[in-house]
């Protein structure tokens, strides 16, 4: 069966609709890297940035060319702690979200 709507749209338009679904997308990115599964925490990071202020916006806030931060989160991309860090201040900064780390 063909799906009828594209994935990012799809994650675009509920995250412009749901903060729960926001806060939800980047608390499981940062868990995800936090936990050592780099890949699939960049991936839903990426699809936080598409979804919210896109790469254009967050590069020129983190001061970082857009170009660096598409490859940072692609596949191939193993983004320094100090920019992985620039970028997830900024995107708390740009949608409001505050991420706290607790010890479990």
């Amino acid at each position: 069966m063909a799906l009828t709507r594209n994935f990012k749209q799809t994650v675009k338009s509920r995250a412009a609709t749901d903060a729960a679904f926001r806060a939800a997308l980047l608390s499981d990115a940062v868990e995800l890297l936090l936990a050592g599964d780099v890949e699939t925490g960049k991936s839903v990071l990426r699809d936080f940035i598409n979804a919210t202020i896109g790469f254009e916006r967050l590069a020129e806030k983190a001061g970082v060319p857009s170009k660096s931060l598409m490859r940072m989160f692609g596949p191939k991309g193993n983004p320094r702690a100090d920019n992985l860090f620039n970028v997830i201040r900024h995107l708390q900064e740009e949608t409001g979200l505050q991420l706290a780390v607790a010890a479990a």
